[in-house]
Parts: structure tokens; sequence; C-alpha cells
């Protein structure tokens, strides 16, 4: 006969970490691949109850977090969209000078609003994402490079005197990823203002023959564009590249 499926909480309580709590040097501290790292991440969302979380870049000028990877990798999620628009800018400017995390909740008497609130070493913050709850860790690496590890839910549980090891999982988390990809933190691509606008559209889901009317070119000149701003941003296709340029937060 077919057991019942487990529900989440039932998962969340039975699953255990196989990565195990942070320990410097351990094999859980460095991810060999940007694969690898959204699965640690993920487990560091497990052992705290989070059902979605994000990596973000953040630059020294720019006050947009710029999103490495999330829990819809490699797709990009709704919440990132959020985080590194103009919901993220205060939280961005934060992180540049403290590793104090932030937190908030909009969503009224929620598991994790009582969580959350209760945290004494956390600053409270407007919501990253609406209708939602969620703490923002501030991490760093080396040559200066300055991240943000984000974890959003209804159900966190986080006690205080777990906050620290959460928090350096996350150090060692975002030093892997520098590692992997140290580029992140340097200049981002040099892509022109049309072709930003032809990405723009696609990801609006526009054709080439629609890019071309509403921008007044030639088809072919919107596929130049399109085809340009691919190499730039080193992708396969279009769609490619328009992940790529929402990750890299060029495209809102």
């Amino acid at each position: 006969m077919k057991q019942a499926r487990p529900s989440t909480e039932t998962l969340f309580d039975e699953q255990r970490n196989p990565f195990g709590a942070f320990t410097p040097g351990s094999p859980a501290a460095h991810p060999i691949s940007m694969a690898d790292a959204v699965r640690r991440c993920r487990w560091i969302a497990v052992d705290i109850k989070a059902s979605d979380f994000g990596l973000y870049f953040v630059s020294p000028s720019v006050e947009r977090a710029r999103p490495c990877f999330d829990a819809d990798y490699p797709a990009i999620s709704v919440s990132t969209r959020f985080i590194s628009g103009n919901n993220g800018e205060d939280v961005v400017r934060h992180s540049r000078t403290s590793t104090v995390p932030c937190c908030w909740s909009d969503e009224g008497a929620s598991a994790s609003a009582a969580v959350l609130t209760a945290l004494p070493s956390a600053v409270k913050i407007a919501p990253l994402v609406p209708t939602s709850s969620g703490i923002a860790f501030p991490v760093y690496a080396e040559r200066g490079q300055c991240g943000l590890v984000v974890f959003l839910g209804t159900g966190i549980a986080l006690a205080p005197d777990d906050l620290f090891e959460i928090h350096a999982r996350c150090f060692a988390l975002f030093e892997a990823v520098a590692r992997i990809r140290p580029g992140d933190s340097g200049k981002l691509p040099a892509i022109s203002r049309r072709e930003l606008e032809c990405l723009k559209l696609t990801a609006n889901g526009y054709t080439s023959e629609e890019i071309a009317r509403s921008l007044k070119l030639s088809v072919h000149t919107a596929n130049q564009y399109l085809t340009a701003a691919a190499q730039k941003l080193n992708a396969v296709s279009r769609v490619h590249a328009v992940a790529k340029a929402l990750r890299l937060g060029l495209l809102e």
C-alpha cells in the first residue's frame, strides 16, 4: 500500500544535515562548485526551517545587491528580484559597515515573527520582500569582498544561542563562493543601454520582431544587440543571457 507523503514540518524534523555544523577548516566549509554551494546553503535553510534563501554580492559603489544564487538556481526567484532591487538598498548600505544580522517580519503573528522579534542581537529592518519574514547575514571574504546570505520563511526556528553558529556557516559559505567566482566583486560587463533594453524586453516575453517595433529598430539590429549582450555575458542563448543579467542585477 502506498504510504502517505510526510509533511514539510516532518521532513524538517527528520532530515539531518549531512554536512554537519560549521567547524573551521572542515570540508563543509569549502564547496567545490556552485551547485555544491547552493546545496550547502539549502541545508543551512533546512537547519533553521527557512523555505527560501539567497546569496548576494555587495559592490563598494553600487547600491543594489547582485544575486549569485537563490533557491530557484539556476533561475532567479521572485524574492531575489525584490532583494536585488530598491527594497535591498538599506541592507546593502548596512552590510558595508556592520556584521550585525538584519531581520524583519511582515506576516503578523507567524512563527517566524515571534522568533525573529526575540533575537536581541539583530537589527530590525523593513521587509526585503513584501508579506514575508526573514534574516540577512552580512558576510565578508578575502580582497575586501562583501555579501549577504538571506533566509526567508514562515516557520524560521533560530534560537539566539544558535545565531552565531549560523552566521559563521554563512561566512564560510561566502568565502568559498568568492573563491569560485572571484570576478563577482569586480566590474560588471560593459553592456550598452540598447543591449540592456533588448534584454529587458526579452525578459518580458517579447520576440525579436516585437523588440524591433518597440525600439524602432530593424529585426536584424535587434538580434545583433541580443547577440552582443549574450557574448558579453558569456551566455549560450538569449534566455541564458537574461538569466545571467538578472543574477548580476543588470535587470530589474
